[in-house]
C-alpha cells in the first residue's frame, strides 16, 4: 500500500509510528520545531517555525495524525479544509481542556472525582469548601508528567496553590482520589468502527514520570471488562479513529478515571515485543484506513523508561529477554531518553530480571518484585 501519513510531532511516539509503518509500505512526514527530532530519520521533518511550513507539511500526506494532544487546534483546522485526520478534532478539544474532559467522562457515566470549575482565588475557596480536603488543583489545559499541579492538603495551603498556578490560567480542583494503584487501558477503533483493546497495564511513576509498567497487570481480571466498556464509550461517542488511552485509578469504589490521552502512550510501548499487533502498528492501520490487528499479548512483559541518563546499552542487551529501544536524545534530567522491554521466555523469570536491570540502571528505580504475574 503506497500512502503518506504526516504526523504532528517528532518525538519518540511519531518515531516509532514511523517504524512501524515502513513494512507496510507507508511513509510518514513529520511538523516539528526540533529538525534534528527523534522522528527525523524516518522521514521528512517539515518546521513548524518556517512561514509556509504547516501548507508545505498539509500537502506531503494523503492522510494526518498527531502524537500529541497539545497539537493546535487552529493547525487542524486549517489541515481539515483539504485533507483527514485522525483522531477527530472534537477528540482532541476535549483532550487539552481537563473539564471538557471530566465533563464527558460524567456524561458517559464513567466514573470521575468530584470537581470544580476554578478560576479565582474566592472560586478556589468555594472548591475547597464544596469538595473537602485534600484536593488536588490543576491547569485546565497544559501540563503532563506531573507538570501544572498542586496537591492542597490544608487550608493555609490555598492562597499558595493559587499563587503557583493562577491567575493567567482556568484551573479544576479535584476531590482527592484514595487509589491502590494507577493503571492504564489502551484501544484501538477503525474507520468500519471496528474496536480491540490491549490488557490493562500497571503504572509506577517516579517523580510524576512514569518509570515503569507491567502488562497485563496483575489481578485485574475484573477489572479489564469494566475498563474496555468504559473506553469503548468514549471510542463510540467520539466516532473515534486510532489508538486512545484512558488512565484510570483503582479504588474501593471501582475503576475511577483520570485522564484520556488521544493517541499512543507510554504505558503501550511494551506492546511493540509483548503483543501480536503494537499499538503502534494498529494506529497506522487504523489512520491509513487497513484492518486492525490481533492485540493478544505473546506473554507477561514489563516496560521500563530510561529516564535522564542512559545505561550502557551492553550491559542492557545481556540480559536475556530485554529489547533496547533509544530514541536518539540527549541526556537531560527528567527526559525520556528510550524505553527497555523485559519480555523473558519464561514468565517466571519476570521479576529476576527486573531486579537485574534495576542494579544496572544509572538511577535504579523501584521496580517492583512482589508481582503476581
Amino acid at each position: 500500500m503506497d500512502k503518506t501519513i504526516g504526523i504532528f510531532g517528532g518525538g519518540q511516539l511519531g518515531r516509532m509510528m514511523a517504524q512501524a509503518a515502513l513494512p507496510l509500505n507507508i511513509q510518514c512526514t513529520f511538523f516539528e520545531a526540533q529538525q534534528d527530532c527523534p522522528a527525523a530519520a524516518l522521514g521528512h521533518v517539515f518546521s513548524s517555525q518556517a512561514e509556509h511550513g504547516l501548507s508545505a507539511f498539509i500537502q506531503s500526506a494523503d492522510v494526518f495524525s498527531l502524537e500529541f494532544e497539545n497539537t493546535p487546534l487552529e493547525d487542524v483546522d486549517a489541515l481539515s479544509q483539504t485533507k483527514s485526520i485522525y483522531p477527530p478534532r472534537q477528540a482532541l478539544a476535549i483532550a487539552q481542556n481537563r473539564l471538557s474532559e471530566k465533563t464527558l467522562f460524567n456524561q458517559l457515566d464513567i466514573p470521575v472525582a468530584p470537581f470544580k470549575a476554578v478560576d479565582s482565588l474566592d472560586s478556589l475557596k468555594q472548591a475547597v469548601s464544596e469538595l473537602g480536603l485534600p484536593i488536588v488543583l490543576k491547569t485546565a489545559t497544559g501540563g503532563y508528567d506531573g507538570k501544572g499541579q498542586f496537591v492542597l492538603r490544608q487550608a493555609d495551603q490555598i492562597e499558595q496553590a493559587w499563587a503557583e498556578l493562577g491567575p493567567a490560567q482556568s484551573l479544576i480542583a479535584e476531590s482527592f482520589v484514595t487509589f491502590s494503584r494507577e493503571v492504564s487501558i489502551i484501544a484501538v477503533r477503525g474507520q468500519n468502527g471496528e474496536v480491540k483493546t490491549w490488557p490493562l497495564a500497571e503504572n509506577h511513576h517516579h517523580h510524576g514520570i512514569l518509570s515503569h509498567s507491567i502488562v497485563p497487570a496483575p489481578n485485574s481480571i475484573d477489572l479489564q471488562p469494566v475498563a474496555q466498556d468504559y473506553i469503548t464509550r468514549l471510542l463510540n461517542h467520539l466516532n473515534y479513529v486510532g489508538v486512545l488511552t484512558l488512565e484510570l485509578f483503582v479504588t474501593e469504589q471501582g475503576l475511577f478515571a483520570n485522564e484520556m490521552a488521544p493517541r499512543v502512550h507510554n504505558s503501550g510501548h511494551w506492546s511493540i515485543e509483548g503483543a501480536v499487533c503494537s499499538q503502534f502498528e494498529n494506529h497506522i492501520r487504523a489512520v491509513a484506513g487497513l484492518p486492525l490487528g490481533s492485540t493478544d499479548v505473546i506473554r507477561p512483559t514489563v516496560m521500563v523508561n530510561i529516564i535522564g541518563q542512559h545505561p550502557k546499552s551492553e550491559d542492557v542487551l545481556a540480559l536475556n529477554g530485554a529489547h533496547l529501544h533509544l530514541y536518539n536524545k540527549t541526556e537531560r534530567e527528567g527526559r525520556k531518553l528510550g524505553h527497555i522491554t523485559l519480555m523473558p521466555v519464561n514468565s517466571e523469570d519476570l521479576v529476576g530480571l527486573c531486579r537485574q536491570l534495576a542494579q544496572i540502571l544509572p538511577e535504579p528505580l523501584a521496580l517492583k518484585a512482589d508481582m503476581t504475574l
